[in-house]
C-alpha cells in the first residue's frame, strides 16, 4: 500500500510541476521516462502562468504541494550562496498557510503529553487557534493562577507525513544530484540534509522552549528586546506553554508610526541584538522574519521587540565567531590584506592560496561597496560577496555561517524597512569593538584561566612523570617533532632547530606549572592569586624560556 502511496505522490508532484511548466525541475529529477506524457497527463488550465517568472511558478508549485515542500522553499531561499537572486527572493515569499486541525486534536494532544484535561489546566482555553502553521498550531489560555499563556501544540500525524515526504524529497534531491548540470554546486542533498535536521528540530517543543529559556536568560536585564517565559510544569514533547505577549507586527509601518514609535531607535535596537545575540552570547534567534516579531509600544521612544518562535536556534564555534567579527572591521577599513589573512587563518581558504592574489580578488569585489554610502552598505551582501570569492580559492561555506547570513539578511531587511536611512555600520561598530576588546582583554584571559585551573590541577600529578620522561628522551636525543612533509634536507635540518626549540618551550612550560601545581598541593588547594611569589617567580623564569625557545 505503501508503495502505491508513494507511486501517486510521485505523480502528483511531476503533475503540479507541469501545470506550471517547470519542465526544466521535471526534466532533471528523472521520476518518469517519458516527461512528455506527465504534460498530456497534466491539466494545463491555470491562467497567468505562462508570463509569470520560473522563480513565481516554482513558489506557486511549492504552495500547491503542501506544508513540507513550503518549508523546503523556505530553506532554500536562505541559501543564496546556491540560488540567483531572483529565486531566493521569490521563495523568501513563502509563508506557512495550513488549514488548522481541529480543537478536539488539540486538547486531545495536551491530554496525551501532560496527563491532564485542558479544563483542569486552564481557566480558559481557547478552541479557536491564534495561529496555524505546517508542523503545529498555537491557541491562546489563561491559567488558574491568572496568567496569559500561548499553547503551542504539534499537529497530529505531522511526524509520519514528514518522513513520506522527505523520503520522496530525497528520492528527487538523489536523481537531481546525479542528472543535473552543475549539482556539483547545488548540492541538493546537502540541502535536503539541511531541511530535513530543521523539521525535525521544529517537531521537539522541549527542544524550543530550552532556546527559549537561554535567550530569556541571556537578555534577562535588557530593555530593548523581551523573551516570553516557559511554563514547564505545563510544557513536554508535543506540546508548550509560553507567556503570552503582544504588539504590532515589525514590518506594519504604518501602524508603527500611528503609535508614535520612534522608527530610528526601533531600528537600530533590531541591529544592536542580532550582534549581541552572536558576537557576544553566541547563540542567536535564527527565524527572525517578521511573522515572529512584535513590538511593544508602551513607550514610543523606547520600543520593545517581543520576539517568539524559538525552533530554529544558531551558534558558531568560537574561532568563527572572532573571525566573523574580524572580517567585518577589516572590510570596512578597507584592509583587504587583512580580510584575505583572516580567510585563511581560520581556515576557511586553504594554506597554500596566496595572500596576494586572494587580497585582491576581495579587493575588486568589496571596492565598489564603498562608492554606496555607509548607510547604504550591506553588511549580509559583502558575505555573501566575500564567501563567493572565497569559494573559487576552496571555500565550502559551514551550514552555521550560511545560518548566520540568512539571519544576516532578514534583520537588515526589517531595518531598512522600518527606517530607510538605518547606518547599520555606525550602529554595528561599537558593538563589534566592545565585544572584540573584552575578548582579547586581560579580564577574559585570567577568567579562561580560573576555568582551566581546575582540569589543570586535576592532571597536575602526572606532570612529574611527563616531565621526566620528556627529559630522559631529550638527555639521549630521542625526543623529535615528525613531519611527514619534511623531505629535502634543509628543511629537515630547519625543522630539527625548531623542533628543539619547541622542546625547549615545552619543558620549560612544564616546569612553571609544575612549580605552581606542587605547591597549590602542599597547601591544600588555595585560589591561585594565593600562590607566593617565590614559586611563581620559578614559573615566570621557565616562561620566560619558553618564550625564547620559540622566537
Amino acid at each position: 500500500m505503501r508503495l502505491f502511496g508513494n507511486l501517486g505522490r510521485l505523480i502528483r508532484i511531476s503533475t503540479v510541476l507541469a501545470r506550471y511548466r517547470l519542465d526544466d525541475i521535471l526534466s532533471a529529477t528523472h521520476l518518469f521516462g517519458s516527461v512528455r506524457l506527465i504534460r498530456v497527463l497534466a491539466p494545463w488550465g491555470r491562467r497567468k502562468v505562462r508570463h509569470l517568472s520560473d522563480a513565481t511558478r516554482l513558489r506557486l508549485a511549492l504552495e500547491e504541494l503542501g506544508p513540507i515542500f513550503v518549508k523546503l522553499g523556505q530553506v532554500l531561499s536562505t541559501r543564496r550562496d546556491l540560488l540567483n537572486d531572483d529565486y531566493a527572493t521569490e521563495l523568501s515569499k513563502l509563508r506557512d498557510r495550513v488549514a488548522p486541525f481541529p480543537s478536539a486534536q488539540a486538547r486531545a494532544a495536551i491530554i496525551d503529553e501532560l496527563k491532564q484535561d485542558p479544563n483542569d489546566l486552564f481557566a480558559e482555553f481557547d478552541d479557536e487557534p491564534l495561529a496555524s502553521a505546517s508542523v503545529a498550531q498555537v491557541h491562546a489560555a489563561t491559567l488558574r493562577s491568572g496568567e496569559k499563556v500561548v499553547v503551542k501544540i504539534i499537529r497530529p500525524g505531522i511526524t509520519e507525513q514528514i518522513r513520506q515526504d522527505m523520503s520522496l524529497i530525497r528520492t528527487i534531491a538523489q536523481n537531481a544530484q546525479r542528472y543535473l548540470k552543475d549539482s556539483d554546486k547545488i548540492r541538493p542533498l546537502e540541502i535536503i540534509d539541511e531541511l530535513e535536521k530543521t523539521i525535525y528540530n521544529e517537531l521537539d517543543l522541549q527542544r524550543e522552549a530550552a532556546n527559549a529559556s537561554v535567550l530569556r536568560r541571556n537578555f534577562e536585564s535588557a530593555e530593548e528586546l523581551y523573551i516570553p517565559k516557559i511554563y514547564w510544569d505545563y510544557t513536554a514533547h508535543r506540546v508548550m506553554v509560553m507567556e503570552r505577549v503582544s504588539g504590532i507586527v515589525v514590518d506594519d509601518v504604518p501602524a508603527l508610526t500611528a503609535a508614535g514609535v520612534n522608527l530610528q531607535v526601533l531600528a537600530e535596537r533590531g541591529i544592536r541584538i542580532f550582534y549581541t545575540q552572536v558576537f557576544r552570547d553566541n547563540f542567536f534567534h535564527a527565524d527572525m522574519h517578521p511573522g515572529n516579531i512584535m513590538v511593544d509600544v508602551s513607550d514610543p521612544e523606547k520600543p520593545v521587540y517581543n520576539v517568539v518562535d524559538f525552533g530554529i536556534v544558531g551558534s558558531l564555534p568560537p574561532s568563527h565567531q572572532y573571525f566573523m567579527a574580524e572580517n567585518f572591521l577589516a572590510f570596512f577599513k578597507q584592509n583587504y590584506r587583512r580580510v584575505a589573512e583572516l580567510h585563511i587563518e581560520s581556515g576557511w581558504v586553504p594554506d597554500s592560496v596566496r595572500v596576494d592574489e586572494l587580497e585582491a580578488a576581495i579587493r575588486t569585489v568589496s571596492e565598489p561597496q564603498f562608492s554606496k554610502s555607509l548607510a547604504e552598505i550591506s553588511f549580509a551582501a559583502v558575505l555573501f560577496q566575500l564567501f563567493a570569492v572565497a569559494r573559487k580559492y576552496g571555500l565550502v561555506v559551514q551550514p552555521e555561517l550560511i545560518l548566520l547570513q540568512k539571519t544576516l539578511l532578514n534583520i537588515e531587511g526589517i531595518g531598512r524597512h522600518v527606517y530607510p536611512d538605518l547606518d547599520i555600520w555606525a550602529t554595528s561598530k561599537p558593538i563589534l569593538e566592545k565585544i572584540l576588546s573584552e575578548r582579547g582583554g586581560i579580564d577574559q584571559a585570567v577568567e579562561q584561566f580560573k576555568q582551566r585551573l581546575p582540569g589543570w590541577m586535576a592532571r597536575a600529578p602526572e606532570m612529574p612523570g611527563l616531565l621526566y620522561d620528556s627529559m630522559d628522551l631529550l638527555v639521549r636525543g630521542d625526543l623529535t617533532i615528525k613531519h611527514r612533509d619534511a623531505l629535502e634536507d634543509d628543511y629537515r635540518l630547519a625543522h630539527k632547530r625548531q623542533s628543539s626549540r619547541q622542546n625547549s618551550a615545552i619543558l620549560s612550560a612544564g616546569l612553571m606549572l609544575v612549580s605552581v601545581m606542587l605547591y597549590l598541593f602542599d597547601q591544600q588547594t588555595p585560589a591561585w592569586w594565593q600562590v607566593p611569589i617565590s614559586a611563581w617567580a620559578t614559573g615566570s623564569l621557565s616562561l620566560l624560556t619558553a618564550i625564547r625557545a620559540l622566537r
